[in-house]
């Protein structure tokens, strides 16, 4: 690959990917590439920043990553919690439901609120501090796959053309995704309904811990709080016109908020206004030769359960630490083949489940929406059946119960071992706070690599140490041990100490067995004798490659290897 040239003449590193789109999950994943030590280059058509936010809600798994990526501190103090999901029919309350994280442990149990404008500005700040900044108004028209590397033709904000070149290029260019067009690949699925979205200031007595459902004769609305006093995102699903003025729109809402909460009501003129129709689409592939496609590029549906967002985040955060692995030839690149497998399936459940949420919001038939009452007199008469409908929502929304293997039994909980696809992180906040095991394990997560946990017992200390050396830079390697002081003495470059045994316990970790977590915070592989061969194994199996011996060390992170021409010289 040769370097590209700017509209200065100047020469500039060519990068090793080229990031095209810088929304959320561009940025994402601009981040992720470059905290792994990989030269990236991130692309937008837009003029500038967004200054509407689309999104809105950030669900627990995407507060866990974003605690991943060390960002999760400027996002929690802008946002608003909510709790609760509210549903009123023709101006009585019929049931709250509340959250119930009881069996998908987390620290972060509940759906942040937080503008997409925010949450795009943090993200932007968080990239810059790792050398990543967004080239506006810059236009990818065209790419080609050359087999080596991707050459690409963008069109700069005065109109200059460039050819440029990068080893890679991620498509994270939305639901009208020129990377898409150009890799032949195409949405499938279809367009139904057509909603309306309002982002307005509500004069109204409703908790703003809540999203609030309202069946009305003309309908149903719902509400959704932002993090700014007294503003929601209000959504229409009948008798929709792309011809109101804003004081049309505010006085539809008012009647319509009105007539299904049973109070008095005040909606001021929107400061923006969507009409849109739903798709529910995908694609069956996310890979192309060297180009992949995330975010909406990928998967486009409906906004009823706030999940778009979410799991486009996730899906650069699967890619990311993937494709820098194999650009710093820590890992073959047969391991770029399980992003599709393991998103697609993702993507599928999701179109799945949004069409659901889709007609239980809007809920035309009327024989439905009168036997409401009914329903949720009964719902809210037994704890039991009301405790099971919060799971399963929490479940479905949350994403805290999504795995890249086989799912864990039903009714699995944190006592149980951690299941290989699992999510590592399934603790609450309280026990964290007790448990030292759990913060060490936690800031371990937020390093860039493989960890390895080795329970304390029998050659632990000196297995660690040799498997240390071997993957050096590449795999974080950690005996957990009850006694910190024992533990550092045996091992004390690799001890994590949980001296109150929680660690150990939560995640089934017996005398001598030991658990492999993937850069993203899941369970890789586990077993019950920590020998290095085993472990070796392991590692290969998950295209694992043992560090270059003679290669260094650059900023806490290793050197690339080097190539096999450079090493033949």
């Amino acid at each position: 690959m040769t370097p590209t040239t700017t509209k200065a003449g100047t020469d500039r590193p060519h990068p090793q990917v080229l990031v095209v789109g810088a929304g959320p999950v561009g940025l994402v994943a601009a981040h992720e590439l470059a905290r792994h030590g990989v030269r990236v280059r991130l692309v937008d058509a837009a003029p500038g920043p967004a200054v509407t936010s689309r999104a809105l809600a950030t669900h627990a798994r995407t507060l866990e990553t974003y605690d991943h990526m060390g960002v999760i501190g400027e996002l929690l103090g802008r946002g608003q919690r909510v709790e609760h999901f509210t549903l009123h029919q023709n101006g009585s309350r019929l049931v709250r439901f509340d959250t119930d994280y009881s069996r998908l442990p987390t620290r972060y149990p509940f759906t942040l609120m937080v503008d997409q404008v925010i949450t795009e500005e943090v993200l932007r700040g968080a990239a810059a501090r790792h050398g990543v900044t967004v080239e506006w108004g810059t236009r990818l028209d065209s790419l080609a796959d050359t087999g080596s590397g991707v050459r690409a033709r963008l069109a700069g904000p005065d109109g200059q053309v460039e050819t440029a070149e990068a080893d890679w290029l991620i498509g994270c260019d939305g639901g009208h995704s020129t990377v898409r067009d150009q890799l032949g690949l195409r949405l499938v699925g279809d367009s139904n309904d057509t909603w309306l979205i309002a982002d307005a200031v509500v004069d109204c007595d409703l908790p703003r811990d809540s999203i609030h459902w309202m069946r009305t004769p003309a309908g149903t609305v719902m509400m959704v709080p932002f993090p700014e006093p007294g503003k929601w995102r209000l959504l229409d699903t009948a008798d929709v016109s792309r011809d109101e003025d804003a004081a049309a729109v505010a006085r539809r809402f008012t009647r319509k908020i009105g007539a299904g909460t049973g109070q008095r009501v005040r909606v001021g003129e929107p400061t923006w206004v969507s009409v849109f129709t739903i798709q529910q689409r995908m694609i069956p592939q996310m890979r192309v030769g060297r180009c992949f496609v995330a975010g909406d590029a990928a998967h486009v549906h409906s906004p009823a359960s706030g999940q778009g967002m979410n799991t486009g985040v996730q899906d650069a955060f699967n890619l990311a630490w993937k494709l820098a692995a194999v650009i710093r030839e820590e890992a073959d690149e047969e391991l770029l083949d399980s992003y599709g497998p393991e998103r697609v399936p993702v993507g599928v459940q999701l179109l799945k489940s949004t069409r659901m949420a889709t007609l239980l919001v809007q809920l035309r038939s009327r024989a439905a929406a009168m036997a409401l009452r009914t329903v949720f007199t009964v719902v809210r008469s037994v704890p039991l059946l009301k405790s099971k409908i919060e799971r399963k929502i929490m479940g479905g929304m949350s994403a805290l119960g999504l795995g890249y293997g086989d799912p864990p039994p039903s009714g699995a909980g944190r006592s149980d071992p951690l299941p290989p696809g699992g999510r590592a992180a399934r603790v609450t906040a309280d026990r964290c706070r007790e448990s030292l095991g759990w913060r060490e394990l936690l800031d371990a997560l937020r390093r860039p690599t493989w960890t390895l946990l080795i329970a304390d017992g029998g050659e632990a200390g000196s297995v660690a140490r040799s498997i240390a050396e071997e993957y050096a830079g590449r795999v974080a390697v950690r005996v957990v041990g009850a006694d910190s002081a024992a533990a550092r003495q045996s091992a004390p470059a690799v001890s994590l100490a949980d001296p109150e045994g929680f660690l150990r316990a939560d995640l089934g970790l017996a005398r001598g067995a030991w658990l492999l977590l993937r850069p993203d915070g899941y369970a890789a592989a586990r077993g019950e004798e920590s020998t290095p061969d085993r472990l070796r194994a392991a590692l290969g199996a998950h295209r694992v490659r043992a560090a270059d011996s003679s290669a260094g060390h650059l900023d806490g992170h290793p050197a690339p290897a080097r190539s096999e021409a450079a090493r033949r010289a």
